[in-house]
Order: structure tokens, then sequence, then C-alpha cells
């Protein structure tokens, strides 16, 4: 807490929130690529908005928690998960929507596990979902999501082979924003990212 009870961040905290050592942060300050004040102490203080505008310039995923404190609301990052055991496919649209969409931070997970684990530490923005997956499937991941804050609240785009007639209905009910059957078109996959993003 700063004066006046407003939220800064000290080095040690910004250095946590971009997941590197103290020192880095330190040097980012005193290299003038990170905006701080110093305490009567001698100690540096980050805005929060500084700190946003830092971390979005360099495609850091921003945590939710650290935006929310912003007082200026225009930052937002851009960040895609894509959930599709078939790496061929996933490694084909993650470089299909970085070339279409400036800034965009995208992350692969092969299965339900490293999805899961991904979503919480990511906070993705948008999820590209393949239905049949191995360990968690897609419709359980669709149910965690909905149920669960800590997997960020993420929009949720379904793709699926699975031959199910009621599969759109099922992962609807679990607030799935999108529903494509593979084959893929890219360009109508990319059209509900940006719409989403």
């Amino acid at each position: 807490m700063g004066q006046e009870g407003k939220v800064v961040f000290s080095a040690m905290e910004v250095a946590k929130i971009c997941g590197v050592v103290n020192q880095t942060a330190i040097n980012w300050i005193k290299n003038g690529y990170l905006e701080a004040f110093t305490t009567p102490g001698k100690q540096y203080r980050i805005e929060p908005d500084d700190l946003v505008s830092f971390m979005v310039q360099r495609n850091m995923t921003v945590p939710k928690e650290v935006l929310a404190l912003c007082k200026e609301k225009h930052y937002e990052t851009k960040s895609l998960l894509i959930v599709d055991d078939d790496r061929g496919l996933n490694t084909v649209v993650k470089m299909y929507m970085q070339q279409k969409i400036e800034g965009l931070s995208v992350f692969q997970a092969f299965d339900g596990f490293e999805a899961g684990a991904l979503m919480v530490e990511k906070q993705p923005s948008c999820l590209i979902l393949d239905l049949d997956l191995p360990g968690v499937d897609g419709f359980g991941l669709c149910r965690k999501i909905s149920e669960n804050a800590i997997y960020g609240k993420p929009s949720v785009i379904v793709v699926t082979a699975l031959d199910d007639a009621s599969a759109e209905e099922r992962v609807k009910e679990f607030g799935v924003k999108k529903f494509f059957r593979k084959p893929l078109n890219l360009p109508v996959l990319f059209n509900a990212v940006s719409e989403i993003l």
C-alpha cells in the first residue's frame, strides 16, 4: 500500500508478477524501462498503471487482479489458449492467429490436464477447445470453467470432430460462445476469436 491507501508494488512484487528475479525488476527500473518512484527510505515503488503498460509492451500476460487496480481501464492483454491433442493442427492455428492478431499471446495445451494448469497460470481471455481430449475431456473442462473462477472465466470456442449431434447443445449450457465442427475453416475461426478479443 502506498500513500492514501493507494496500491503500489515493490520491486520484489513486480519481479514475482513478471516471473523474474528481484534484480531483473530493479534493472528495469534503473535502466528507465519501468516507471517507478522512490520512497523516503530509498525503496522503489511502481504504480499499477505503469506496471501494466510495461507488461503489455512486452507481450507479458497481465494478471486480472493487477489489471483491476489500474486507474486507466484501457489495458487488456490479448491472450489465447489452444487446446487440441492434434499437435499439427494446434500449431497451425497458433501460427495463423499470431500472424493475424498483433500483440496476441498464444499458449498451447495438448490435453485437458495441461489446459487446466495453463488456464490457472496464464488466465487467457479466449480458449479454442477440442472436445475429444486425452485426460479431462472438453466437456469436463467446459463444466470446470463455468463453475470455477480460478480458470479466469475465458470465452470458450469449441472445435470438434466428434460425431455427436447433442455436443453443441451440451457445451452451450456451460456458456460456450461459439461452436465449430472440423475440418476447421481458419478465417471463420479467426473472425470468432477477433470478435471475442
